[in-house]
């Protein structure tokens, strides 16, 4: 006659196996005996005037009302931006490569400008007119235009 074919191993990891099904067995029969019925208005959750979240509803003489038409959700127009068209001098600009930079008059900044952003021709040290925009690294000069 043949040995049985189970071994020690085989033995253990079976046993490991029962232990583990009446183990989770167990839990589930604790959660149905523990789980009272819970109401309604114990499961609700009410959020504070602080943002936190609380067991009691919130006061409603600390509400305050507000206007939905004073809210604005969006980007402010146009003509709210201040004055687009700026002035500025061309510092240095490479015809070959075709960029340059251009300073502002008013805040002597410099801001980089490329050749597809000119409405004219342009040379170092001519008086331009120009809008920004904004770009991979910061401000770009647009739709750049000589004074005279």
């Amino acid at each position: 006659m043949g040995r049985s074919q189970e071994t020690f191993g085989k033995k253990e990891k079976e046993k490991k196996r029962l232990k583990k099904r009446q183990d989770k067995q167990k839990r589930k029969d604790e959660r149905k005996a523990n789980a009272g019925g819970s109401s309604l208005d114990d499961m609700i959750a009410y959020v504070d005037e602080n943002g936190n979240i609380v067991d009691t509803p919130p006061d409603l003489t600390k509400k305050t009302k507000i206007d939905a038409e004073s809210i604005e959700i969006s980007i402010p127009k146009k003509e709210d931006i201040e004055d687009p068209i700026r002035t500025g001098r061309v510092e240095f600009f490479n015809d070959s490569k075709g960029y340059g930079f251009i300073k502002d008059l008013d805040t002597q900044e410099k801001f980089f400008v490329h050749v597809n952003g000119l409405l004219e021709e342009i040379k170092e040290g001519n008086k331009v007119n120009f809008e920004l925009e904004k770009g991979l690294k910061g401000m770009n000069a647009v739709r750049v235009k000589k004074i005279q």
